[in-house]
């Protein structure tokens, strides 16, 4: 299945199948998909929680609008984004790149400085906007790779912010949960996996300029 192929197939599971579970191996892939996704200024202001307890799922259903994935899916995947970058948070990613790229930390002082003085300039609110941002350029590659994997998925922001934080033990003043993802593999009672895909028409879409 190519790209194109995976990408008509996917859409937004309303149920999954709760008899099948994604194996180790493709969940591997879905999630190094994350780990490699882009991000502003390399950053990644977020963390990823994998819950695939049967028993974390049930606790977390009363968080959800629309129960009915989180009860049937194999794996739900939650972006956590920061609510600040402090400098704690830059030290240790400058020590990762130079760890990584075995150059002398001093010699990316200039790099540090720069973002730092960025993130800086940003209020608080600003900061939870960006690192929102960056938590749903996550989200599109989790669900690319899902599709490649021949993995079904919704992506669901239907929830109670406080009551999920809760629930998953956040601190709501580092950081909250900025979207979900569910994985599995669709039911055969779910009909929408019937239905033609609607997106706009090309000439409504695109405009070359």
């Amino acid at each position: 299945m190519n790209y194109l192929e995976a990408l008509n197939k996917r859409y937004s599971v309303k149920k999954f199948d709760p008899e099948k579970n994604v194996s180790t191996e493709a969940l591997h892939n879905i999630l190094e998909a994350a780990r490699l996704s882009a991000s502003s200024l390399g950053l990644q202001p977020y963390r990823i929680i994998i819950v695939q307890n049967s028993e974390m799922k049930e606790k977390l259903i009363p968080a959800f609008y629309n129960p009915s994935q989180i009860s049937t899916c194999s794996h739900l995947i939650v972006i956590v984004s920061k609510n600040s970058i402090g400098n704690e948070y830059i030290g240790n990613y400058f020590s990762h790149i130079s760890a990584t790229r075995e150059v002398p930390l001093e010699s990316l002082n200039p790099f540090r400085e720069s973002i730092s003085k960025h993130i800086q300039h940003l209020n608080s609110e600003e900061v939870m906007i960006w690192a929102d941002k960056q938590s749903y350029i996550v989200l599109g590659n989790l669900m690319f790779a899902a599709a490649l994997e021949n993995v079904d998925t919704c992506p669901m922001e239907g929830f109670k912010q406080e009551t999920i934080d809760e629930i998953l033990g956040l601190d709501p003043s580092k950081e909250k949960v900025a979207v979900t993802l569910a994985l599995g593999y669709r039911s055969t009672e779910d009909d929408f996996q019937n239905l033609k895909k609607v997106r706009k028409p090309n000439d409504k879409l695109f405009k070359f300029i």
